[in-house]
């Protein structure tokens, strides 16, 4: 187990990270548009899709694909897998990344965006409300997040009190960062709940809660597994593809139950014959489950031994959680009224642009602070 960090000695400047800025840039512009001129004048969204690519891409997948520090606290802490310590602090970087970056582009889907703040104020908050335990949990963990990695920012600048400090209370947010992200992350499924008949058959269940935290912990793992592999192969460093295995095995039998339990539930509902309807919601059941059962059995495979394969079984997982909540909140939602949806050009491109930014903290983040296990480097890094 590693017991000290480094950071990555690489130029800051490199045509990735300049590519990642223009599109960055071309995203800021876009957004300074829509607070400008309106949310109408940018955004395809309407009285039968209040919700848009903004909050499913950015919020409910952003969010969950933020869940790396999660999932693997959940490893580490609750259940003593202390070997895979070296894989917490990148998880924990991605997911603070993920999280405060879902958290500021829910102000580009509010109307009165100005009046954000209103989460903060009891006497405004409406207590029969999903959404505002979410809007909670989620501000919350953010700065759980963001205090749980400031070690890093202290090793940095050599304050050993800060950092003693923070080590210290480090039981405290570790508690929090497991406890919060089950509670809002379920939240995002009983959203969904009050939907009734307007969710497809498929996807409509009192069960999502539980199918929405149990898929962005699986999220999680998957996330763990394709940055540490892109970081090693990319940078040249040392490979963690050892304690990767031992991730992936655990991601594999979740992804099973979840498969099975999916399934299970929707034939106990007697739904089952909607699998075989030609829908988008038909089409994207099979896809998850394709893509689940195509890296569980990866993982449980010799595949899993080469570095490629366990790969794309990452990749497999995070294609899998993303197109479940896609489904579940654009796919297989059927409002009343004749309304459709379809995202603007300047929702793609804020979108991409908010995923490069992010991308780019991260490059930023590990080539300044000590977040990578300090392994050694089998070359020297050349991005």
């Amino acid at each position: 187990m590693a017991s000290r960090f480094e950071r990555l000695h690489a130029p800051l400047i490199t045509p990735l990270t300049l590519v990642l800025a223009v599109i960055a840039a071309a995203a800021a512009w876009f957004i300074y548009l829509r607070f400008q001129l309106g949310l109408g004048a940018i955004a395809n969204i309407n009285a039968g899709y209040p919700w848009g690519l903004w909050v499913v891409v950015d919020v409910v997948i952003g969010s969950a694909l933020g869940c790396g520090g999660f999932a693997m606290a959940l490893l580490i802490y609750i259940f003593n897998r202390g070997a895979l310590s070296p894989l917490m602090r990148p998880a924990l970087l991605g997911g603070l990344f993920g999280y405060s970056l879902a958290g500021a582009a829910v102000l580009f889907d509010l109307g009165r965006w100005w009046q954000f703040y209103n989460i903060l104020t009891p006497w405004h908050w409406n207590l029969n409300s999903v959404m505002l335990e979410i809007a909670l949990c989620v501000f919350v963990y953010v700065v759980v997040l963001w205090l749980e990695f400031s070690p890093a920012l202290f090793e940095r600048f050599g304050w050993k009190g800060l950092r003693q400090f923070a080590e210290n209370w480090m039981w405290l947010l570790i508690a929090l960062g497991v406890v919060l992200p089950f509670m809002h992350q379920s939240s995002l499924g009983s959203a969904l709940v009050v939907l009734g008949h307007k969710l497809d058959p498929l996807y409509n269940t009192a069960f999502l809660p539980l199918l929405f935290v149990t898929s962005a912990i699986a999220m999680g793992f998957g996330v763990v597994v394709v940055e540490a592999t892109v970081v090693s192969h990319s940078f040249r460093r040392a490979s963690e593809h050892a304690l990767l295995v031992q991730v992936a095995a655990v991601m594999a039998w979740l992804l099973i139950g979840w498969t099975l339990f999916r399934w299970g539930e929707v034939a106990y509902r007697g739904a089952l014959g909607g699998v075989l309807a030609w829908s988008g919601a038909t089409v994207s059941l099979w896809l998850e489950t394709l893509l689940a059962l195509f890296a569980a059995l990866v993982c449980l495979s010799g595949a899993r031994n080469d570095a490629r394969w366990l790969f794309m079984a990452g990749v497999a997982v995070l294609l899998f959680g993303s197109v479940y909540r896609v489904a579940s909140y654009l796919v297989a939602y059927h409002p009343v009224g004749n309304y459709s949806y379809f995202p603007s050009f300047p929702e793609l491109v804020i979108t991409i642009g908010v995923i490069a930014f992010e991308v780019l903290a991260y490059l930023v983040f590990v080539k300044v602070f000590p977040v990578l296990g300090a392994h050694g480097a089998a070359h020297p890094a050349r991005k």
